[in-house]
């Protein structure tokens, strides 16, 4: 367990590192943080089951420039083991180097164009697949993949696994919430929505199974949800995708949602960089992207730059066509 001096250094280190960044004014924050926990569950159907585990962290925002033309940006790192944590002034320095590309940046034109989200928001997108096949959802009858079941969600090639006994990695867990056993599977399969995810309320109110994926707090019922998920990452780079799509938005920071639940309409506040000729032109903000989540996710490519050790590993990914709002 570090000390709280220990931790303060940390902060202090990714800070400095940022400030030395040409063109940084200053740091909106830097922090770090150390948590452990121990969990034990015992139920009535006489399951009796625990385990411990720590998590360490820290993070920096920078800002660039000054009055109107203020720019932030940020870097971080999580892992259950201190040792794997990348080094205080790399996160530091990489937040500054973030949030100075961000200079000058203006809203993109209007139209349909590629959108190519980075690695860093883009297990979101995949979040709301998640989200959609999540049992709480349709058993309410509120999913956009309500009549999914068994066919075409993802890209033909392109599966999404959990797998809750990947070892150092923050979502796994050798039982869930009910005391039942966990274990690798497929909710997409090569394209292919295979099961909802259920806990046993949930599985119980559609006829089927527990998929052992119940998840709980000390002050709540169990309800269903995923841990470690890993897409199928593809043969390209981000950088190779970035230059065959040619025109159009790199994605890396998104503002506010409206997503229609039951249909998959989606529309978000983004900001990135333009691209011109597969090469990034400018930086841009202020703009809004659009459209149907089903569509979205069946035209996607993956690059291969998925982090491993996340608990979502999702690569940058490539819409071909989206709605965006801009000038």
């Amino acid at each position: 367990e570090p000390s709280a001096a220990q931790l303060q250094a940390t902060a202090l280190e990714a800070e400095a590192a940022a400030l030395e960044v040409a063109g940084v004014m200053q740091c909106q924050s830097a922090g770090a943080a150390f948590g452990a926990r121990r969990i034990h569950l015992c139920m009535s159907n006489g399951f009796s089951g625990g385990y411990a585990r720590t998590d360490h962290g820290f993070s920096c925002v920078a800002i660039s420039g000054t009055g109107s033309q203020m720019e932030r940006d940020y870097d971080g790192d999580s892992r259950i083991f201190r040792a794997d944590l990348r080094a205080a002034s790399e996160v530091g320095r990489r937040a500054g180097e973030r949030a100075v590309a961000r200079q000058g940046a203006r809203k993109p034109p209007t139209g349909v164009f590629p959108v190519l989200y980075d690695e860093r928001i883009s297990s979101g997108l995949i979040g709301h697949l998640l989200a959609a096949s999540n049992g709480s959802a349709v058993a309410r009858g509120a999913s956009w993949l309500q009549d999914a079941m068994h066919s075409s969600v993802l890209p033909q090639g392109i599966s999404l696994l959990e797998n809750p006994h990947r070892k150092r990695t923050s979502g796994s867990r050798p039982f869930d919430g009910e005391g039942l056993p966990v274990a690798e599977r497929a909710i997409v399969a090569d394209g292919v929505l295979q099961e909802w995810t259920l806990d046993l309320s949930t599985a119980a109110q559609l006829g089927l199974k527990s998929t052992g994926s119940a998840m709980r707090g000390p002050s709540g019922p169990p309800s269903p949800g995923v841990g470690n998920v890993m897409l199928t990452p593809g043969q390209q780079s981000r950088e190779d995708l970035m230059r065959d799509m040619g025109t159009g938005l790199l994605l890396t920071s998104l503002i506010g949602a409206s997503i229609n639940a039951t249909t998959g309409d989606y529309s978000r506040g983004a900001s990135g960089f333009w691209v011109e000729n597969g090469e990034i032109a400018y930086p841009v903000n202020e703009c809004t992207i659009a459209g149907n989540l089903r569509e979205m996710l069946l035209s996607i490519v993956p690059a291969n730059d998925g982090r491993g050790y996340l608990s979502r590993v999702v690569p940058s990914l490539l819409v071909p066509s989206m709605a965006i709002a801009g000038e």
